[in-house]
Order: C-alpha cells, then structure tokens, then sequence
C-alpha cells in the first residue's frame, strides 16, 4: 500500500498516515490479507481550529492482529474541517459502531455508511460537539431534551463557573501527578 505514510509514534507501535479515501481499502487488506483481526480503538482528533483547509479532525485506528500478536495504528485526517467526514468501518469491524458513535457525538465526524450515526452520550438535539478544541471548558448553554419537562429545578444548561468550583490543579514547575486535580478540602 504506497499510499501510506509512516508516522513517528512515540510508544514504537507501527503507525501510518493514511488518505481518508483508502481508509475502507487499507482496513480490508489488513484484516483479509494481514490478519489484523480486531478493531481495539478509535481516537477521535482535533489539531485546533486554525488548521488550514483539511486536517483539522481525523481518527486514529487501532488494530490488533491475535495470530501475529501485533498492534498497528492507523491515522486518517478529514479532508473538509467545516464538515468532517470519513468511511465508516462498521461493515469490517463490529467494534466499530459504538466508537464511531463516540467521536461522531463529542466531535462531529460523520462516518459514511455507518448503520445508525446517533448520538451516544450527548442528548438528540445537542447542538454542540464539546470535545472540540475551540468549545469551551466551562461549556455553553443548551435546551434541555424533552426528557427534562416537568423538572423545574433543571430548567437549562448553564455554563459552568471557572472560579471557585470544586477542583482546583496546583500550578508550578512539578511533575505533572503533583498537578492532577485535587478536591479542594484536600489541598
């Protein structure tokens, strides 16, 4: 597969940049022809929302071959950022559904041909996919679904305030478990 280009991986794994147009064709040929048997992941990806045309989303792939005890990943970038799209691989890999769902919700990738692209953590009508970059930390208010009527004491989603709130990380030059989020009774 000349196509693919190899990619540095900084935990050795063999990894490959591949054209979101082969994805479908490359994933066939691994399964069929290098035994890669298994779909284990799907690592949704935004590289910032000043990326020029293209390569802002993408999907990383991890596959594992049981017979060759080998891992292999494999990135495909969207072509468009205002509207990220890539095949699906649902018809190879089963394990597919459920993560493409995933990045589907919290960033906005649609997967082409996948046999029912919903939701999966964020309500229908969610108008925001909050794992992108440029949402912000202490979110954005929404409707609330339909779900919510007759609870008056949630009468809509509020932004969260960035003082004050029950977590605090301790800033410095430490090593970053000394900069994990603590409560702030513990700190």
């Amino acid at each position: 597969m000349p196509y693919l280009k190899a990619r540095e991986a900084a935990d050795g794994m063999e990894s490959y940049n591949c054209p979101p147009d082969k994805l479908l064709e490359t994933a066939e040929v691994l399964k069929d022809d290098y035994e890669f048997q298994t779909l284990d992941d799907i690592a949704a990806i935004d590289m910032g929302p000043d990326r020029p045309s293209g390569g802002r989303f993408g999907a990383v792939y991890h596959f594992y071959s049981h017979t060759r005890k080998l891992y292999l990943r494999l990135c495909a970038m969207c072509a468009d950022n205002e509207e990220p799209k890539l095949p699906s691989l649902t018809g190879l890999y089963l394990s597919a559904d459920w993560a493409e769902r995933e990045a589907y919700d919290l960033m906005g990738i649609v997967f082409e041909g996948h046999p029912h692209l919903a939701r999966i953590l964020m309500w229908d009508g969610y108008p925001y996919h909050p794992l992108r970059k440029d949402f912000p930390l202490a979110g954005l208010p929404a409707p609330l679904p339909d779900s919510f009527d007759g609870n008056y004491e949630a009468t809509e989603v509020k932004p969260a305030p960035m003082e004050g709130g029950p977590f605090k990380a301790p800033q410095g030059d430490s090593f970053a478990e000394g900069r994990e989020p603590r409560s702030r009774a513990q700190i």
